[in-house]
């Protein structure tokens, strides 16, 4: 009979317990809210860059857990480059205060970045200290539409080049996937819906210097890129409503994907550089096994994560092809994904469902450091059981279980 699992909540460990305003961090309690935090961040004066289209649900301790991406990775990086200190509740039940909030400090190994990304496995994150930054001058948006995926790559280049840190969001979103929100969204105005371009892109600039000189300089960018060629059309918002409208269109996409039925997820990582190779093999292996097959790709370009779904042909059921076929359609996504020297999973994580795929994909290497790992800090399988690792871990953990203590008694 197994064990009795017991489901922990942290949601009333919500507090941000101190901002230190010198140091540029903020101390917080696991449980609080990613939208709270950035709102309390912002009313000081500061900015919490950690955006995700769950942040008004999400917590601090799940982003970093997951190592959670979202829209601006390409300028401040996952959760774990934000996260400064931790404090853990380890698998013994002794608690580890690391939350010093040091930007520097080379004693031994790095404990915070073996919990972060760990999903709960070895221990459970009560509370962080996290990076702030200065809030942006100003902050531009635009909506452009590509001719081709390379341009998509070109014009991410180009940005980087005309805006170099200030680009803090560059995201790609196929006609397909527009298509789904307009038609299950229809009060949003997604720009360029008749445009024959295959691929629109949602860019931002956040700068420190002045607003006129920003968009002077955001605006040369797109000029640049129309007449290189990497760009066909384009809209820069004129205010924050307006910028928030646009985001708002990429952000509707999975909401509108599930509108149109149950589909075969990947949140896949491939290098920039390859990433339009890596769409055209994928897609004709997937059209030539899958007929009619429907491909809902969009993402962040901006750092090589795609979010690339298989939505079932129109006259198919949803439910029957994803019963079906999702097997089949993984391991053409997953096998072009190991070709490129790609991940399969981006920053959603390994769970339950992707731990046997973690042991196909994975280096036999990496697996056996990440089971010794766990044996060390976790011996009795008490934190997540059965996520992320599976089978020899757990034959490990059993025989800690079953090996009992000899102990000699002198007289």
């Amino acid at each position: 009979m197994p064990a009795a699992q017991v489901v922990l909540s942290l949601l009333r460990m919500n507090q941000v317990r101190a901002l230190d305003a010198g140091n540029l961090t903020v101390t917080v309690d696991a449980g609080c809210v990613l939208q709270t935090l950035q709102e309390v961040c912002e009313k000081a004066g500061f900015l919490f860059p950690l955006s995700l289209a769950a942040e008004g649900s999400c917590t601090i301790g799940g982003n970093l857990g997951t190592n959670a991406g979202g829209t601006q990775v390409v300028r401040y990086g996952n959760t774990r480059e934000l996260c400064l200190g931790l404090e853990v509740v380890t698998a013994q039940g002794e608690i580890w205060d690391g939350l010093s909030g040091l930007r520097k400090d080379n004693t031994g190994y790095d404990l915070r970045h073996l919990m972060i990304g760990s999903e709960g496995t070895l221990g459970v994150i009560t509370a962080a200290t996290m990076k702030l930054y200065p809030l942006p001058v100003a902050q531009l948006t635009a909506f452009a539409a590509v001719p081709s995926l390379e341009a998509a790559v070109q014009l991410l280049g180009l940005a980087h080049r005309h805006l170099s840190a200030g680009l803090t969001g560059f995201e790609v979103m196929g006609q397909f996937a527009l298509s789904l929100v307009t038609k299950h969204f229809p009060q949003l105005r997604v720009p360029f819906q008749n445009s024959d371009a295959p691929y629109c892109v949602v860019l931002e600039n956040s700068d420190q210097e002045s607003e006129t000189h920003a968009r002077e300089r955001f605006e040369r960018l797109l000029e640049v890129a129309m007449e290189d060629g990497c760009v066909v059309d384009a809209v820069v918002a004129e205010s924050i409503t307006q910028a928030r409208a646009l985001w708002h269109i990429r952000e509707s996409i999975p909401l509108a994907q599930a509108q149109e039925g149950l589909n075969i997820k990947h949140d896949i990582s491939i290098a920039v550089s390859r990433i339009p190779e890596f769409v055209r093999l994928t897609d004709a292996l997937l059209e030539q096994a899958f007929p009619g097959m429907r491909l809902v790709n969009y993402g962040h370009l901006g750092d090589g994560n795609l979010h690339y779904n298989v939505q079932a042909p129109s006259d198919v059921d949803a439910e029957d092809f994803l019963k079906t076929q999702e097997k089949a359609v993984n391991a053409i996504v997953y096998t072009m994904v190991d070709q490129f020297k790609g991940s399969i999973s981006a920053e959603h994580g390994v769970g339950s469902l992707k731990r046997a795929k973690l042991e196909q994909h994975k280096s036999p290497v990496a697996l056996s450091m990440m089971r010794a790992i766990k044996l060390a800090l976790d011996p009795l399988n008490t934190m997540n059981p059965g996520r992320v690792l599976l089978r020899r871990c757990g034959v490990a953990l059993r025989r800690v279980r079953e090996t009992k203590p000899r102990y000699s008694q002198t007289g």
